[in-house]
C-alpha cells in the first residue's frame, strides 16, 4: 500500500475543485486533487457538460490570482447588462441593470463548462506541486491533531494538512464527517441548452419571467456567424421532461415563444441537457481538519449567477487564512476563521435566492402583481439600483 504526504487533499475534479487546486497550487502549497470521473474537456464528447458559468468581478480577480484568467480571457463573453423581464405583466416591464452605474468592468464574464475544465486542467499540468489524479476518488478518512490520513478508491493513502470537500452535492467529504444538510426542492428541472438567433444580444444577460420559472438568456460568442447564447429553462419537472423530449423543431418554437421572442426565433446550437432544481445548505461547512466548498457546501437555483460565484468567494477566504498563517494550514483556529466568515453569508444568499426563486414559480396574479411592482420599485430607485447590484457582486 502506497503513502504519500501532501499539504492538501482536494476530493473533487469540477470546476470549483479544479480552480482550488490551481489556486493553492499557484499560492505555492502542495496539491494532490482526485476525481472518479475524469474530466471532459471536449466540446462533442459523450458527457460533455454543455452548461455556462457567469463569472462575476470578484471572481475574475480570484482567477487571476490562480493563474487561469489569462487562459480562460480569450473565450469569455462580457456581461454588460442584466435585464429582467417580467412577461406576465401587461405590458411587459423591462429593466436593466446596467455595469457603469457601479464600475468600469461589465458583471462578468459568460464560459462553457467543457472550456472552463480544459483550460484548468492545462494549468495543473504547469504545476509541479499538483498531483491531479483522474480517475481516482476519495473513499475515507481520519482526522489526527496535525494531519488527517486519506484513503483513495485505489487503496493509496495520503497524509494532507487539510482536506477540502469540492465533490458536489452528495459530497463523500461531507458524508464522511457525519455533516447533514437542509435541502428545499422545488418540484423544478431546468433545461440547458446553446441556441442561435437574429437579433445582437448585445453583451445583455436576460432573465425572463413568468409563472413556473425563469428563462435566462445568458451571452455566448457567435456560433457560425449569428448571435449565440445560452439558455437556462426552468419549470415544474414534468413540464422539463416534456420539453426535453420534443422535436428540435418543436422545441424551438416553444423556447421562442417562452422567450417573448425577445431576440426573435430561437434555433438550437447544442444538444439539450437536464438539471434537477433544489436549494441546499450543508449544516456546517468545517470538521476537523476539513473544510467544505461549493456545492458540498450549498447549492442553489441558477438565479443571478450566484452558484459558483459563490463557491468562489469560499475559496478565497481559504486561501487567504491558508497564506496568512501556513503554519496552521488545516487547524482548528482556520477552519473556525473560515466557518465564521463564510456561513452567515451562505445562509443568507441561499435564502435569499430561495425566495426569489418562490416568487418566479408563483403562478397566482396577486404573487405576479407583486412581483411586477417590486422590479419596477427596486430599478427606479438610483441608490437602491446601485446597492443590489453591488450585492449582487459580493458585497455585504
Amino acid at each position: 500500500m502506497k503513502h504519500y504526504a501532501t499539504d492538501i487533499l482536494i476530493s473533487g475534479g469540477g470546476v470549483a475543485g479544479l480552480t482550488a487546486a490551481a489556486a493553492f497550487g499557484t499560492a505555492g502549497f502542495s496539491v494532490t486533487i482526485v476525481d472518479p470521473t475524469p474530466p471532459i474537456t471536449a466540446q462533442e464528447a459523450d458527457g460533455a457538460d454543455l452548461r455556462t458559468t457567469a463569472f462575476l468581478q470578484p471572481a475574475q480577480q480570484f482567477l487571476a490570482t490562480a493563474g487561469l484568467w489569462d487562459r480562460l480571457a480569450p473565450h469569455a463573453t462580457a456581461l454588460q447588462v442584466m435585464r429582467i423581464v417580467d412577461a406576465a405583466a401587461e405590458p411587459p416591464i423591462v429593466r436593466d441593470f446596467n455595469a457603469t452605474d457601479i464600475s468600469e468592468k461589465p458583471f462578468g464574464w459568460n464560459l462553457s463548462n467543457w472550456l472552463l475544465r480544459r483550460e484548468m486542467v492545462a494549468r495543473l499540468a504547469e504545476l509541479p506541486n499538483v498531483d491531479f489524479r483522474p480517475g481516482t476518488g476519495f473513499a475515507r478518512m481520519v482526522a489526527r491533531t496535525a494531519e488527517a490520513l486519506v484513503t483513495l478508491s485505489d487503496g493509496s493513502r495520503i497524509a494532507a494538512k487539510l482536506v477540502i470537500g469540492a465533490d458536489g452535492r452528495n459530497s463523500p467529504v461531507r458524508l464522511a464527517n457525519g455533516i447533514d444538510v437542509k435541502t428545499m426542492r422545488y418540484g423544478q428541472k431546468a433545461v440547458t441548452f446553446a441556441v442561435t438567433h437574429d437579433a445582437p444580444h448585445d453583451n445583455i444577460s436576460t432573465e425572463i419571467h413568468q409563472s413556473g420559472g425563469p428563462f435566462t438568456l445568458v451571452p455566448l460568442p457567435d456560433h457560425h456567424g449569428k448571435p449565440c447564447s445560452a439558455v437556462v429553462w426552468m419549470d415544474s419537472g414534468a413540464e422539463i421532461a416534456r420539453l426535453a423530449t420534443l422535436p428540435d423543431a418543436e422545441f424551438e418554437a416553444a423556447a421562442s415563444a417562452r422567450s417573448a421572442y425577445h431576440y426573435g426565433l430561437l434555433t438550437l446550437a447544442s444538444r439539450r441537457m437536464v438539471w434537477p432544481i433544489i436549494s441546499q445548505i450543508a449544516q456546517a461547512i468545517t470538521a476537523p481538519r476539513t473544510a467544505l466548498v461549493a456545492e458540498a457546501a450549498h447549492v442553489m437555483p441558477p438565479i443571478g449567477a450566484q452558484g459558483l460565484n459563490m463557491s468562489l468567494r469560499d475559496l478565497d477566504c481559504l486561501l487567504e487564512l491558508a497564506q496568512a498563517a501556513p503554519d496552521r494550514l488545516g487547524s482548528a483556529q482556520m477552519l473556525d476563521s473560515y466557518a465564521r466568515r463564510r456561513h452567515p453569508d451562505i445562509r443568507l444568499r441561499v435564502t435569499g435566492i430561495d425566495a426569489l426563486n418562490r416568487a418566479s414559480i408563483a403562478g397566482s396574479p396577486l404573487v405576479q402583481d407583486l412581483r411586477a411592482r417590486g422590479i419596477t420599485a427596486l430599478h427606479g430607485v438610483t441608490p437602491v439600483r446601485r446597492t443590489l447590484m453591488q450585492m449582487g457582486l459580493g458585497a455585504r
